[in-house]
């Protein structure tokens, strides 16, 4: 088991640092894994709210047995036989605290797809805050590559090429870092 750990604990530190250098990437695999969960939460409403209807249903179906059995109560009453209506407001008792515990049931599920339902909007608002920082990133990259390749093809014609060049790579580790303290920061919210 060791040395599978331990080539394990390798390549996550492996794909964590190729992620640090490539911050654009690890923005695509934070948005799939937002997309995932978006995915996971929609199914769970949608499964939250086929159990909310079966309630609904039964709570329907109860009511109208109470109501069948209220009616017998009141029948066997009126007719003298207390026999019969002495069991029949039992059975209406046991079928009005099943519709109770029903209805509580429900009343907890429709919480829940509240909840779900906050939680999708707050992964679309999370995805499009990916994205707006993955657009971002992308832009940054093509103006140093854009950068890089006027410095690669005017470096004959510069005066002093050595502060030119130093003044970019030094820019363009100022815009990383930044980059990756913002990543890290959505990656914070990400968490909460």
């Amino acid at each position: 088991m060791g040395l599978f750990e331990d080539l394990n604990k390798f390549l996550e530190q492996r794909l964590d640092e190729f992620l640090q250098n490539n911050p654009h990437l690890e923005l695509q695999a934070l948005e799939e894994q937002l997309r995932e969960q978006e995915e996971d939460t929609l199914k769970l409403l949608a499964d939250l709210q086929l159990q909310e209807k079966r309630l609904q249903d039964e709570i329907l179906v109860i009511a109208q047995e109470i109501q069948q059995w209220h009616g017998r109560i009141e029948k066997a009453k009126s007719h003298g036989r207390l026999d019969l209506a002495q069991p029949a407001q039992e059975r209406e008792a046991a079928l009005l605290r099943q519709g109770n515990q029903r209805w509580g049931q429900m009343e907890g599920l429709k919480q829940r797809i509240a909840q779900a339902k906050e939680l999708i909007n707050q992964i679309k608002t999370r995805r499009t805050q990916v994205r707006a920082k993955a657009t971002e990133v992308k832009a940054a990259r093509a103006n140093t590559q854009t950068q890089q390749r006027r410095d690669t093809f005017g470096w004959n014609k510069s005066g002093n090429p050595k502060i030119s060049h130093g003044a970019d790579s030094l820019e363009e580790k100022f815009k990383r870092w930044e980059m990756d303290e913002e990543l890290e920061q959505m990656k914070r919210n990400m968490g909460r």
